[in-house]
């Protein structure tokens, strides 16, 4: 019979075996945890849950945040999306500006969208979130008040520029502000309570712009009295954000230090952390080396090419089959309402299952065949099935709420959750610059080359969304592997894994660089 020996190690083959586990642990988030480079949840709660609370509990706790954070971000986002489509409705209400120079004021917003978004979410990651969003509406609402005080192009040009810098923070700081407070198996439900702001301000300022409408004295023309009011409102949410709306758990005012701490518990397994104020080189080098964030930039620079045409043009298009423009002004808000219901069912189903590429596919099968068929009908004097395709073009908008949800849950690293969501909202206003020129005067009234663009590009982010999805299935299933591996290596215990996940949870760490962040598909 015979043995085999493994031979004795040497002292250097020791040192060498330390250093490549130390590399390995320090790649899976592994090595020692250094508390001061963490967020600011370690200040309150620490690295290890050292408070248990009842689901109970947290139901009530959750039902409170629900009253708060989801109710204001609704109205920052009903105001800024009336503010934003405020020229769709001055278009048809006596606007001064026309054909191509009206392309360039409408491409202005996004412009100015574009120049400062990196400059914006990294000046919020140094302030308290809430206080510069509120900050930032108040000035756009002073600046959309002051677009009745003009006539000429430039001045057009140049407030909308500055409307788009002000409202660039907006979808970052609340795609921030939800993924603080909430698991990930409820940040698109609520994601989407304050998107389905978008199609609900289409109905709201159909029907006030309806109203209005009908205004005939000559002190102001109709279009002004839409940018007072509008500006007006703006700066009350504004006020409201400035004084309610909390910045993160670690200071929300709204609640008890108990209340606090358990928020923090609540999503500590989730991994996504909270807030830190450093700026992390490396995790903005991951975040540009990511191939993930690549296709998110791909599928938002694809959602939101139909959505720079559709907000500005829509009314033009329902106007097209033979409307008055105060037939239009009511005829374009059920589009609102088709809208509303696919934004609300997608968050829905991303939270009940799981999911944030599927529900994309759901949001924009519907605008590819209203898009074929308003194609397909062009000079059609069937108004009805005309109208109905155009309702149907309203659904993809709730593939951009479904990446914002995306983003929150599949991203970890403070530094690297503001850059994903300055190249996402970046690539937002490229995308509706390049939109606000698919409708060309010289296609009017059928805009057919337009309306095909729309379906082409949204066939080709169904592609991009499964690809997306496929990478993420299988990253768990590489994650998991590894876990495990490095389970059965330590020899831990359950009880230690979940130590261990405790204690990684508020250290900053990217999801790459932590081995328990779970990927959702």
């Amino acid at each position: 019979m015979s043995s085999e020996f493994s031979p004795a190690k040497t002292p250097e083959d020791v040192e060498k075996s330390s250093q490549l586990h130390d590399t390995y642990d320090e790649k899976l988030g592994l090595d020692s945890i250094d508390a001061s480079n963490g967020d600011e949840a370690l200040q309150l709660v620490g690295t290890q849950a050292t408070e248990r609370f009842s689901e109970e509990y947290n139901r009530k706790l959750r039902r409170k945040l629900d009253l708060v954070i989801p109710t204001i971000s609704a109205a920052v986002y009903f105001s800024q999306y009336l503010d934003k489509t405020s020229l769709n409705y001055a278009s048809i209400m006596g606007f001064p500006i026309v054909g191509q120079q009206y392309n360039l004021v409408s491409m202005a917003f996004y412009i100015g969208y574009l120049f400062w978004e990196f400059p914006t979410v990294y000046i919020s990651q140094k302030l308290r979130l809430a206080k510069y969003l509120g900050g930032n509406i108040v000035v756009w609402g002073i600046l959309l008040m002051l677009h009745a005080s003009t006539n000429n192009f430039a001045a057009f040009f140049a407030l909308r520029f500055l409307l788009g810098m002000c409202e660039s923070c907006v979808a970052p700081c609340l795609i921030l502000i939800i993924s603080m407070f909430y698991k990930k198996n409820e940040q698109a439900t609520r994601i989407s309570w304050f998107y389905i702001m978008n199609g609900l301000t289409q109905v709201f300022g159909g029907f006030v712009a309806y109203g209005i409408s009908f205004y005939s004295g000559k002190a102001i023309p109709p279009y002004k009295i839409v940018y007072v009011l509008l500006g007006g409102l703006a700066i009350v949410v504004g006020i409201v954000v400035l004084i309610w709306l909390p910045d993160s758990p670690v200071n929300a005012r709204m609640l008890t230090k108990e209340e606090r701490i358990a928020a923090l518990e609540r999503v500590r397994n989730d991994q996504g952390g909270t807030e830190n104020k450093k700026f992390k080189k490396d995790q903005v080098i991951e975040a540009l080396t990511d191939v993930r964030t690549w296709l998110v930039v791909l599928s938002t620079i694809l959602t939101s090419i139909p959505n720079g045409a559709l907000s500005n043009f829509s009314n033009i298009i329902i106007k097209s089959f033979g409307y008055s423009s105060k037939q239009t002004l009511i005829l374009g808000t059920p589009a609102g309402f088709v809208g509303s219901a696919m934004v609300i069912f997608c968050g829905w189903y991303s939270d009940k299952k799981g999911e944030r590429m599927i529900p994309i596919v759901f949001a924009l099968v519907p605008t590819i065949v209203g898009s074929a068929v308003l194609i397909g009908m062009n000079g059609s004097t069937n108004k009805g099935v005309l109208l109905f395709a155009t309702y149907l073009l309203g659904t993809f908008g709730s593939a951009l709420s479904t990446i914002y949800a995306y983003n929150a849950s599949n991203t970890g690293g403070h530094t690297k959750k503001v850059t994903i969501n300055a190249m996402t909202m970046a690539t937002f206003s490229i995308g509706n610059i390049i939109g606000t020129e698919i409708f060309q005067p010289k296609d009017a009234p059928a805009y057919i080359p337009g309306k095909t663009a729309i379906m082409v590009i949204l066939i080709v982010q169904l592609i991009v969304s499964f690809i997306l999805r496929h990478i993420n299935n299988r990253l768990n299933k590489e994650r998991k592997a590894k876990l495990a591996e490095e389970t059965a290596r330590r020899g831990w215990t359950e009880a230690d894994v979940q130590r261990e996940r405790e204690r990684h949870a508020f250290a900053d760490l990217t999801d790459k660089q932590n081995i328990f962040f779970i990927y959702t598909s």
